[in-house]
């Protein structure tokens, strides 16, 4: 990248005009022509999870909290499409458009500035979110698992959490000097809340400080505890917290999270693109 800069701080307010939509639209725009290639892992992915877990597994357990296996775990799932599809894309895609297609050069050299670009990836990245959320939630009505008008919300819910999952992947994007180093998040980050964020059993079922670290650390456990909710009309409390707490603190961690890495991820992208 050519394009000249200071030095700034990591949480410096970037400036974004309305040339962010402009990135955002090029990336829409290569996804619709792939539509097909994109459509088919979210669509599949829930089936065999529900099939092979839900409906194999779930005749070995009687019920989790009121509600059958199946149950407890179709929300999840569209808790997970939402981290997996902001993660991933703004991570190794963002990356391989950067690095080796470089698309980031070429949208640089027009009026749009580095901060922009960043921004149309992290909005993209929640976009993504947002459509493979409603992919799994389909799935997730037509084996009739939804039982509460709040679904609705859940594109909502989506769009802030693969924001807030899509900053996060970005900062290590701008860590990553090889696209081999996203196996460490993916390992490291990405696994651990796949498996212990309330998804496949509840953390009541574990020692309080797995639960605080869980609640502290690993964003997918709100995600996935307000997913249920909406789908569900269920939340889970956490910690001996009242519905209503619960609910509060999952809504503020998630809104704070999402502030803070965003600001990181764009100015951490600053940073490295600008020489």
């Amino acid at each position: 990248m050519t394009k000249s800069g200071d030095s700034q701080s990591s949480f410096k307010l970037p400036k974004l005009t309305y040339r962010v939509w402009k990135v955002w639209r090029r990336n829409f725009d290569v996804f619709t022509k792939t539509i097909r290639v994109n459509f088919l892992p979210p669509v599949l992915e829930p089936i065999l999870y529900l099939v092979a877990l839900g409906l194999g597994l779930g005749t070995f357990v009687t019920s989790i909290e009121g509600l059958s296996y199946i149950q407890f775990i179709a929300p999840a799932l569209v808790a997970i499409a939402i981290m997996y599809g902001s993660f991933f894309e703004c991570t190794y895609s963002s990356f391989v458009r950067m690095y080796f297609q470089k698309t980031f050069d070429a949208i640089i050299a027009t009026p749009v500035s580095v901060e922009e670009v960043i921004a149309g990836e992290l909005v993209w990245g929640a976009t993504r979110a947002t459509i493979n959320a409603v992919i799994v939630l389909a799935v997730v009505a037509a084996f009739g698992l939804v039982s509460s008008p709040l679904f609705i919300l859940t594109p909502l819910l989506a769009f802030f959490g693969g924001l807030m999952f899509g900053a996060i992947g970005m900062c290590f994007t701008a860590l990553a000097q090889n696209i081999d180093f996203f196996n460490y998040p993916s390992f490291l980050l990405i696994t651990p809340m796949f498996l212990l964020s309330g998804t496949f059993f509840p953390l009541s079922s574990l020692p309080s400080p797995v639960q605080t670290a869980a609640l502290a650390v690993l964003p997918l456990t709100h995600v996935a505890n307000l997913t249920r909710g909406l789908v569900l009309g269920k939340i889970d409390t956490f910690l001996n917290l009242s519905t209503e707490a619960t609910l509060l603190l999952s809504i503020v961690w998630i809104s704070v999270v999402t502030v803070v890495f965003f600001i990181l991820s764009i100015n951490l992208m600053k940073k490295k693109l600008i020489k």
